[in-house]
C-alpha cells in the first residue's frame, strides 16, 4: 500500500540512520500491525507486518542473525 494512505500514524526511524536518510521507518498502526517504509521515499510504498512478524525480526536482529548482511561492508 502507499505510505500516503496511512493517515495519522507516527513514523519513527533509528537514531543510527545517517544524514543521507538511508534508513527505514516504522509506524505502529491502530490495529497493532506495523508499517515499514523507506525514509528516502516517504511517499512510496509501505509494507505492513503483523506484530508477531516484527517481533520475530527484532529478536533475530538482537541475536545477531543478520549481521552477515553488513559484515565487511
Amino acid at each position: 500500500m502507499a505510505a500516503t494512505e496511512l493517515y495519522g500514524v507516527a513514523w519513527q526511524k533509528s537514531r543510527h540512520s545517517n544524514s543521507q536518510g538511508s534508513c527505514v521507518e516504522f509506524a505502529k498502526l491502530p490495529g497493532g500491525d506495523v508499517a515499514v517504509r523507506n525514509s528516502r521515499f516517504p511517499d512510496g510504498p509501505a509494507l505492513i507486518y503483523t506484530r508477531a512478524e516484527i517481533e520475530a525480526m527484532l529478536l533475530g536482529i538482537k541475536d545477531g542473525e543478520f549481521d552477515h548482511l553488513i559484515a565487511g561492508n
